[in-house]
């Protein structure tokens, strides 16, 4: 894993980004080996070692120079570490099954906003009336990462789909870490993988990036297009979920929006404070 993490993004470096020239034949994508063992202070051999898995516990100070030359963030650097610190052994365990906490539940029934909890596999594990109306694969039982490539309507629902996937892959990255033996993730990736081109070309790219909120661009079947802000907040006692909650900024029309679709669940209901149509105080 080490070596395909290496070269993967060993390929994705343009020379001139780390002030070497450009000029000439290049035979192959990004950086050469022998430039990126030049640009980190080690030997060539020793990097190409490094590449095909004969060397697989470098020091924390080769590992933080490589992450310099290939220009990863702390995220994609943790990542780096984690793949070069030797695991201990044990037997294969039964996945256990992700529980969302009672209070948790509770809180996506009053939150008044559409809400779901995201699992570390990217499995919805449970949502409310709000976000199930924001698309119907927000519902306990689907996966975020096969809805998203496999489902043709939800791909329709966002309006920067391929920055939205690529950002989705590089945090499933993030989430599942170096537990690439556990039986969930290697279902996971060996299905989108066989089905869906766009997962294979991300996955080959080994981003990382922290599962964090950001804005969602988001074009609705029936209430149109919605720019919205995606809160993704950890949930304390669990291992790697995510209350994820949809917001607008109030007095926008993505906030009448979100009130509109709200109506559409329940006449009474409102999002935000504000009043569905046709509802007054």
């Amino acid at each position: 894993m080490l070596g395909d993490y290496l070269r993967a993004r060993r390929e994705l470096v343009q020379p001139d980004s780390v002030g070497l020239p450009v000029g000439g034949v290049r035979r192959v994508a990004g950086l050469r080996r022998e430039e990126v063992a030049m640009l980190a202070g080690i030997s060539s051999d020793y990097y190409l070692r490094l590449e095909q898995g004969r060397d697989r516990n470098p020091s924390i100070q080769v590992l933080e120079a490589l992450a310099r030359v290939l220009r990863l963030d702390q995220a994609a650097t943790d990542y780096l570490l984690g793949l070069a610190t030797p695991r201990p052994r044990h037997r294969r365990r039964r996945p256990r099954r992700e529980t969302v906490p009672v209070s948790i539940r509770q809180l996506l029934d009053v939150v008044g906003l559409p809400a779901f909890v995201e699992g570390r596999y990217f499995d919805v594990l449970a949502a409310n009336s709000l976000a199930r109306a924001l698309s119907p694969n927000l519902q306990e039982g689907q996966n975020r990462l096969c809805a998203v490539f496999l489902d043709p309507a939800e791909q329709a629902l966002y309006r920067d789909w391929e920055q939205a996937t690529a950002r989705m892959v590089a945090g499933f990255r993030e989430s599942v870490g170096t537990d690439t033996d556990d039986p969930r993730f290697v279902q996971l990736v060996g299905e989108l993988s066989l089905s869906s081109e766009r997962f294979r070309q991300l996955w080959a790219r080994h981003d990382v990036q922290v599962r964090e909120g950001m804005p969602a661009l988001i074009r609705h079947p029936q209430v149109g297009d919605l720019t919205v802000s995606r809160e993704k907040l950890a949930i304390g006692g669990t291992e790697g979920q995510l209350l994820v909650i949809y917001h607008a900024q109030p007095g926008t029309s993505s906030a009448e929006k979100l009130g509109l679709l709200a109506s559409l669940v329940s006449p009474a209901a409102t999002v935000a404070g504000e009043p569905a149509p046709g509802v007054h105080r």
